[in-house]
């Protein structure tokens, strides 16, 4: 019996590895794709930012679409879509190509990530779901890390050969989940929700979150998500301005920090919230991720500098899933649309640290990293405002988010 709930949440984790394996692909190839095309550098960050921004605008579209029709079907349709996407890339011709792969890529993995959340929530007790979220956080992490060893292996063969891999990936695990992942919402709870399904405007309702009692969470969601941004975008340009370390030094650096992070969310997320509670660890969290931030600007030569991204992703492996743990507390039976909104601002926080951090890298190579620990600090104060809030007001943690009501 216990095998078989396992069974799902490795599925899961598998649909979340290759998704992410297959955006973490894209990293070391990208520039010469542009490259063989003609392209500039403004194409290239127009690329990386459509991805995160067709995310943001459609992830509350799949989230809500699984709380009326089930978690099941968009895993396996955002599976397939992805892979259809990775195809378009490796067989672009032309520039509007790699475009139109990249937007099909935001739009279709948008679906996994709500859904798989949904997922989790559905079939887990509450003192059990950060354990489930951090599951799904350390098959993401190790997607993202392996993502660019592999594309850049394969790169060797030919530009298109990952995304072939990751198609083929995305392909057979779409198959698996579509007929061996069981539904996690019963067709009664989805009739249930169906009577009270909110179609108000996306932004709309985005708005209506901010000022909900998850309004506060999806804003730290967006600045975790804008520091994490700020962190990964100009790291390896900043290595390679302050220490002169070559692609390779680079990448061993981050597989180093992301299998650091996969073992922090996959083995100690679980045992940290149960021992100390999501709030806690969500400020531990912020105040780590900041300390990472400041003393990268400190780092001196390698080993600090693999002490300093470590101690950073440590903090940061740690933070999303428990704020996740928090989100999904509090979010009711609406667990499919308050994910995708989750995503939404998660994406959205991308974004603005993607462009932030490469307009601040042009003024100064330490404003990035000055900018996330300043985030990072703040979310820590206000999470500890909004906690004393909270405790004021008994019971609010069991209420459902009044612009789902």
């Amino acid at each position: 019996m216990i095998r078989a709930k396992k069974k799902p949440l490795l599925m899961l984790m598998i649909n979340m590895f290759v998704i992410m394996m297959g955006i973490g692909l894209v990293i070391p190839i990208l520039p010469y794709y542009i490259e063989a095309f003609g392209a500039s550098s403004i194409e290239l960050g127009m690329l990386i930012a459509i991805f995160s921004f067709m995310q943001f605008l459609f992830a509350p579209v799949w989230g809500r679409l699984s709380d009326k029709i089930g978690r099941k079907p968009l895993i396996a349709i955002g599976m397939f879509g992805f892979a259809g996407a990775e195809f378009i890339f490796a067989f672009a011709t032309e520039m509007w190509m790699l475009f139109l792969s990249r937007i099909l890529a935001g739009t279709f993995g948008s679906a996994i990530m709500p859904a798989a959340m949904a997922y989790v929530s559905d079939r887990t007790a509450l003192e059990k779901r950060g354990q489930g979220m951090g599951m799904l956080g350390a098959a993401m992490a190790l997607g993202i890390v392996v993502g660019p060893g592999i594309g850049g292996w394969l790169a060797e063969i030919s530009l298109a050969t990952p995304f072939l891999f990751a198609g083929f990936a995305a392909l057979i695990a779409g198959v698996f989940s579509l007929f061996l992942l069981p539904e996690s919402l019963p067709i009664e709870k989805r009739q249930e929700l169906a009577l009270t399904e909110d179609s108000t405007n996306q932004f709309v309702q985005m708005w209506q979150a901010i000022r909900s009692p998850i309004g506060f969470l999806l804003l730290l969601v967006f600045g975790l998500s804008f520091g994490l941004a700020n962190f990964q975008t100009i790291f390896g340009l900043f290595a390679f301005h302050r220490f002169d370390y070559t692609p390779s030094q680079v990448g061993f650096i981050m597989v180093l920090t992301g299998v650091i992070g996969a073992i922090a969310q996959g083995g100690l997320v679980g045992r940290l919230s149960e021992k100390y509670g999501d709030e806690r660890i969500v400020l531990g969290s912020l105040c780590l991720s900041g300390v990472g931030f400041i003393i990268m600007m400190l780092a001196f030569d390698l080993f600090t500098v693999i002490l300093t991204t470590c101690i950073f992703f440590l903090g940061n492996s740690i933070l999303r899933p428990s704020v996740n743990t928090l989100i999904s507390k509090l979010a009711g039976d609406r667990q499919g649309m308050v994910m995708g909104l989750n995503n939404s601002f998660l994406s959205l926080g991308n974004v603005a640290g993607s462009l932030l951090a490469g307009l601040m890298f042009e003024v100064n190579i330490f404003l990035p990293y000055a900018m996330g620990a300043a985030v990072m600090f703040v979310g820590m104060y206000a999470t500890i405002h909004w906690l004393s809030k909270r405790q004021q007001t008994p019971g609010e943690g069991e209420q459902e988010p009044s612009f789902i009501e």
